[in-house]
């Protein structure tokens, strides 16, 4: 009898690891991690149009996106064209890491008391930054908490074309309301070793 009985423990115990290896194996590629970076890695120039009150207004973009330890970097600087002649430049560097969420990553932009870095605070005014690829689009999203109490999120929308050139699409959204419409292309520049 006993010897029954631990044979229907090991065939039970069996069974138990072949369902748990089962599991393990089916939902492993659930768990992955946030998708790659690579094919975005790169420097990118080009110019975009601005849809706003009624009139275009053409900028200048530059973009570097580079590979991290921790996730990756992305580099973009604007020179806006003003119609009266002069030149506005605006220039953003955010640090993005990999998160448990696949697809998702978060942004660390100043280090914190002990050197480690972390992400900006919107309760004090400064941008609140994640990221996502999908397929071939990578989305940077900035939230901003206005004086007023309101919000204010910012969303750029960089997806590559077959040949390794990236169309731009962004958009200013304040307290739910589009305020801000620019659409560009920019091409893949050539590496600098």
């Amino acid at each position: 009898m006993t010897h029954m009985h631990s044979m229907s423990e090991k065939h039970w115990l069996q069974r138990l690891m072949g369902a748990g290896l089962f599991c393990v194996v089916t939902l492993l590629p659930m768990v992955s991690q946030a998708a790659s970076i690579d094919p975005f890695v790169g420097s990118y120039h080009g110019t975009t149009i601005e849809h706003a009150e009624g009139e275009l207004q053409a900028r200048d973009l530059d973009v570097v996106i580079q590979k991290t330890e921790r996730g990756f970097t992305v580099d973009w600087a604007t020179v806006i064209h003003k119609s009266d002649g002069r030149e506005k430049n605006v220039s953003l560097n955010v640090e993005f890491f990999s998160t448990e969420r696949p697809e998702i990553y978060g942004s660390a932009m100043r280090s914190g008391l002990f050197g480690k870095r972390i992400p900006n605070d919107p309760l004090k005014g400064e941008p609140f930054f994640w990221a996502r690829i999908v397929d071939a689009t990578l989305t940077i999203h900035a939230l901003y908490i206005t004086d007023e109490g309101g919000y204010e999120m910012q969303v750029y929308k960089r997806t590559l074309d077959e040949n390794g050139n990236m169309d731009l699409v962004f958009r200013r959204f304040r307290d739910g309301e589009q305020i801000r419409d620019i659409t560009g292309e920019l091409e893949r520049q050539p590496a600098k070793y």
